[in-house]
């Protein structure tokens, strides 16, 4: 069965279907387009139409423009709107609209933990059902549309992530979703320079209610200090509210233990005692767990085979990854740890992450360095308003930081992190990530563990990238 028919797209987005085609998906980048794929033209940083051609080259049943691109076929299979968003837009309504009244649709929002939220939640609905998620972090003002578009017709479990950079970003968004359940996973010092505090962030963040209708499920984070806020937005709504994290009335986090590789936690859900493992280390992973558990459940999922999901559960590429480096191709023993959590950074998550590799294992004697090393490589944490020099440098004070054994700061943000640290800590300083590939090699030795972390424009990918490039990849997980 076609995700869309021709007829059925110029239904929902009222434009003119020009063929008689039918797509199997939904495609913004001809680059990872598949064959019978809908190519949707939108404006970013270049316009869409100009990639019409050679979309339809490749094998897309259609393209869904404002008029007919140069180079194009009078005769193509095109979908022509007035305006393309817009159209992508109603595409996502309608394809949330048909759904069938079994179908539940969760959204998550939150300053920190909404993709990895949003994978557990897709690992437990996965098991259950049949599940549709966003991928990576389509959650903006097209990737929410693009992802309801997407949707297969018995999608039995739909998870929708909800982000924002600026006031008025989320409700919108979350009136196309039209949540059964939308959790909020915390609020932190995220996007600060568009917001006047915390306080207005946690306002923002509660607008993820306005989709829903009375009566649907709030998911709320208990332990952050504007949750008030988030609950009274709930209430106002007519929403059924749970609540998680340790001071959850519904869903409390009690002890959690990171070992090795494995994180446990203890629990109470609705009163009961509950014992769950997720296949990675970190107690920030087991707060957003908890708060999937309760998300899941309020959808009708089995809470045993949820927790089953979770344990098998591990973050993907750049959300704290963990991959053995093997650096010599006989002696097997002659390897590093890395962390690959380059995607994306915070001053909350930056914290979790260095907690992560204080409480790592590193291997010694058997590297040029008899000590194997807890290092860090750090860059800027963009967003962070007038406080953001203040924020960087107060990492240093933190328990984690000082279980550390070298920190490499990148970008100049990081400078103030950097010059805070005591001088046994010191690692390097570079302006770029580029300029720290330089002697990379020289600074890492066989037993460490290695932790690559910050936003994504300061393209730390590239020093992961380098490091895998020093040996042979083994998943640990």
């Amino acid at each position: 069965m076609s995700l869309w028919t021709a007829s059925e797209a110029a239904e929902a987005t009222g434009g003119q279907a020009q063929g008689d085609w039918a797509c199997n998906g939904v495609s913004i980048d001809t680059r990872t387009l598949q064959p019978g794929d809908l190519f949707v033209a939108l404006k970013a940083a270049r316009d869409g139409h100009e990639f019409v051609a050679q979309a339809l080259d490749k094998g897309a049943a259609a393209a869904l423009v404002t008029h007919l691109p140069d180079g194009v076929a009078e005769n193509a299979p095109l979908l022509i709107v007035e305006d393309v968003q817009q159209a992508l837009e109603a595409l996502g309504r309608a394809g949330r609209a048909r759904l069938g009244p079994q179908a539940k649709v969760a959204a998550v929002t939150g300053s920190v933990g909404k993709t990895s939220t949003k994978e557990m939640l897709l690992a437990i609905f996965g098991d259950q059902g049949k599940a549709h998620a966003s991928v990576d972090s389509y959650n903006n003002h097209w990737g929410v549309p693009l992802t309801l578009a997407r949707m297969p017709r018995d999608t039995d479990y739909a998870v929708i992530e909800i982000g924002m950079n600026h006031p008025g970003e989320i409700a919108p968004l979350a009136k196309q979703a039209r949540p059964d359940a939308a959790m909020v996973t915390n609020v932190a010092a995220v996007h600060l320079e568009a917001f006047k505090d915390v306080a207005a962030i946690a306002v923002e963040k509660a607008t993820i209610f306005e989709g829903m209708e009375p009566g649907g499920v709030a998911v709320i984070n208990a332990d952050h200090d504007h949750s008030d806020i988030v609950l009274d937005k709930a209430l106002e709504r007519g929403l059924r509210e749970t609540t998680f994290g340790q001071a959850g009335h519904h869903y409390k986090l009690g002890e959690v233990k990171v070992q090795g590789d494995t994180t446990v936690a203890q629990a109470e859900a609705e009163g009961a005692p509950l014992i769950f493992k997720i296949d990675t280390p970190g107690r920030h992973f087991a707060m957003n767990a908890l708060g999937a558990l309760a998300l899941a459940e309020a959808l009708g999922a089995d809470r045993a085979l949820a927790v089953q999901s979770l344990g098998r559960w591990s973050p993907y590429a750049g959300r704290g990854v963990r991959e053995r480096i093997q650096l010599d191709p006989v002696d097997t023993h002659l390897a590093l740890e890395l962390i690959d959590d380059s995607y994306n950074a915070n001053p909350t998550s930056m914290a979790a992450a260095l907690e992560v590799l204080a409480a790592s294992e590193v291997t010694h004697d058997i590297g040029r360095v008899s000590k194997g090393r807890r290092i860090a490589f750090v860059g800027d944490m963009k967003e962070l308003g007038p406080e953001a020099l203040a924020l960087h440098a107060g990492l240093a004070d933190l328990e984690a930081t000082r279980a550390l054994d070298v920190v490499h700061c990148v970008g100049p943000l990081m400078k103030a992190f950097y010059d805070n640290l005591p001088e046994h800590q010191r690692g390097d300083w570079t302006e770029t990530a580029e300029e720290m590939l330089q002697g990379l090699r020289s600074r890492l030795d066989s037993g460490d563990v290695v932790l690559i972390k910050g936003s994504l424009s300061m393209k730390l990918g590239g020093i992961v990238d380098a490091i895998r490039k020093m040996g042979h990849p083994v998943p640990t997980a």
